[in-house]
């Protein structure tokens, strides 16, 4: 299941985010201009999520979110049903979920409600891009979030980012 590889992403997150300690602790908030940077980089995925250009931009915006001091990004396992690896673009959909929170988290700097509306956000992002995924190719369609996209169409999936943040998150 894609929860076994999470500690693997925690651990090279971790690694990464040492050496870069010593730079964020220098550095100061995010500037306007990288926040608009880092939003068209967002856009950028969301349209092509497959995209190996893309790969310098994913990877500055995770070493940014890694930096700046003033933004946070609140880590939660919404998607543990999907397929391990490379396999059906779960990286890309957990990609997906982390960028459009980023997204809101610079959209909403003023957001005081906690986390919940940040999930809702990367989960909202995340099925959109599925959407895309699955619009290039039918065979990547995955039941867990087609009915997740059911939920989101009759107006349910608040209440089921709601009740999933309750019983796995830890903020």
């Amino acid at each position: 299941m894609f929860l076994r590889s999470i500690p693997a992403l925690i651990v090279g997150g971790a690694l990464l985010a040492a050496p870069v300690a010593a730079i964020a602790a220098d550095r100061g908030p995010s500037t306007p201009e990288e926040r608009k940077q880092a939003l068209g980089y967002i856009q950028d995925f969301q349209a092509e999520p497959l995209n190996p250009k893309l790969q310098p931009e994913k990877e500055w915006l995770t070493l940014w979110m890694i930096q700046v001091p003033d933004l946070h990004v609140h880590v939660c396992v919404f998607f543990d049903k999907l397929p391990k690896g490379d396999k059906k673009n779960s990286q890309a959909i957990f990609n997906a979920m982390f960028f459009s929170q980023i997204a809101f988290v610079i959209q909403n700097p003023d957001q005081q409600n906690g986390p919940l509306a940040e999930y809702q956000a990367g989960v909202e992002g995340a099925l959109r891009v599925y959407e895309v995924l699955v619009k290039s190719n039918s065979k990547d369609q995955q039941p867990f979030l087609d009915d997740l996209i059911n939920r989101r169409n009759a107006g349910t999936l608040a209440q089921w980012v709601k009740e999933r943040a309750a019983a796995t998150c830890h903020n």
